[in-house]
């Protein structure tokens, strides 16, 4: 029964994306954790780490240009936003939008974010995630060393007070792992999106306000 109200929930979020124009169910899961806690507040500059098939640029893309009207004010303003994803798989163009097909492990990445951004991110979105094997332990430490190879970028780029949603597997060293990332940030919370599987292990890492 589970099982076939999982495949129903699936089915109703895959339809929603096709009528709103989304290219995956996922998009619904960064609109649940915008909805919670508001990570795209004054966000210009971003980066979307496993960015295909794209449906979180479009929600990206989406809250920046909303924000270039929102926060006119005298306090942190732009006049223009930029977004760029990274994936190892290819990407179909967005409008406005740099995607970048490259293994954000390797080192020359750093100089493409330099690039193009020429400034500290406000906000770091990952939904990336291994290739699974389907053992559950296995993936689970697998996708937390690729979090901590995403968190060395996250220090280097995100700003002062800059925001982070990351995707991570639970089990046995879940709570290591942020443990070890809640120093860098005012918050930190983990958050399960309503559109996630529930048989699913993902849970997403917010992190808010990042520290100096």
């Amino acid at each position: 029964m589970a099982n076939h109200k999982d495949f129903h929930k699936k089915e109703t979020y895959y339809k929603q994306a096709k009528v709103d124009g989304y290219r995956a169910r996922s998009a619904y899961k960064l609109f649940d954790i915008q909805k919670r806690f508001n990570i795209f507040r004054r966000a210009f500059y971003i980066l979307d780490i496993g960015c295909a098939p794209g449906s979180w640029l479009q929600v990206a893309k989406k809250y920046a240009e909303e924000n270039l009207v929102r926060y006119s004010d005298q306090h942190y303003h732009r006049d223009h936003y930029k977004i760029m994803g990274v994936d190892i798989k290819k990407t179909s163009p967005i409008e406005n939008v740099n995607i970048v097909k490259a293994d954000i492990t390797k080192l020359e990445i750093q100089t493409k974010f330099n690039l193009f951004f020429q400034s500290k991110l406000d906000l770091i979105l990952s939904d990336a995630s291994i290739k699974k094997t389907g053992n559950k332990f296995t993936d689970h430490l697998k996708q937390l060393d690729l979090c901590y190879k995403i968190m060395e970028i996250v220090r280097n780029n995100l700003k002062f007070k800059g925001n982070l949603i990351l995707k991570a597997f639970q089990g046995s060293d879940f709570v290591k792992f942020t443990k070890e990332v809640k120093p860098l940030f005012k918050i930190l919370k983990s958050y399960k999106p309503m559109s996630s599987k529930k048989k699913s292990n993902e849970i997403f890492i917010i992190g808010l306000q990042k520290k100096n």
